[in-house]
């Protein structure tokens, strides 16, 4: 398997000039699929905290850049929506929010807003004694006893050192929700409207913007958030 990738061929959420040189960084399997953005490209590319891959290796060593949480040493580990990016030693946080047009960006946060991060409910199973098990859109797995509050396309806020759930959203007409792909992500709007269509076909949603405006798209391309995740604290998110 090759260690390179092409600029070219990289998917459209990551943030980097695809014509600026012919290869970049490849991520490592992990979290988010092949839509993960290797966390050496944020370092390097978008920070500019880095010059090069020996010096993210070397930052990586001293257990100063954390991933939700957790110390990171591989700078290829992929970054994707809604990972919490906290650099100890700079006293900084970030959550990587879409912007846009769906690039990755990343949003200054608070040291209180960094001890949790928001997941979309993409699958929901019983498992073994009873008790639920809710997957979430990179992959991670959250054990419930009682899973009949919880529904695929909701969200929940997980908190990051005892991975318990401390909020959750539910996926319904009136809720605050983000797209995150399609020809309107970064947009962001209250549900006014959810279409299910049978058989094979992808259900939709209506979004009604601030300025009353609307937008519709397909039911997986929206994730619920609350008005904490859409920057209105005055934190302002750059390209990430």
């Amino acid at each position: 398997m090759t260690r390179h990738q092409k600029r070219l061929s990289v998917p459209n959420t990551w943030p980097i000039e695809r014509k600026e040189s012919t290869w970049t960084v490849k991520a490592d399997a992990g979290p988010h699929g092949e839509a993960g953005v290797p966390l050496l490209i944020l370092l390097r590319d978008v920070l500019g905290y880095v010059d090069s891959k020996k010096e993210a290796r070397y930052a990586l060593n001293q257990d100063s850049v954390l991933v939700n949480g957790v110390a990171v040493s591989d700078e290829s580990r992929p970054i994707g929506m809604f990972d919490i990016l906290t650099f100890t030693q700079r006293e900084e946080y970030y959550r990587v929010f879409p912007d846009e047009g769906g690039r990755l960006a990343l949003t200054p946060i608070s040291a209180d807003a960094a001890d949790s991060r928001l997941g979309k409910v993409v699958r929901k199973q019983q498992v073994k004694g009873g008790a639920f098990q809710l997957t979430l859109h990179d992959g991670t797995n959250v054990r419930v006893e009682d899973g009949s509050d919880y529904s695929t396309n909701d969200s929940i806020v997980v908190d990051n050192e005892t991975k318990e759930i401390v909020a959750h959203f539910g996926y319904e007409e009136g809720a605050l929700v983000t797209a995150v792909d399609g020809q309107h992500a970064g947009e962001i709007g209250e549900v006014a409207e959810i279409t299910v269509t049978p058989g094979s076909g992808n259900n939709t949603v209506r979004v009604v913007r601030d300025d009353d405006t609307e937008f519709e798209t397909v039911e997986g391309y929206v994730v619920v958030i609350d008005e904490n995740f859409t920057g209105g604290a005055g934190d302002e998110g750059g390209d990430a």
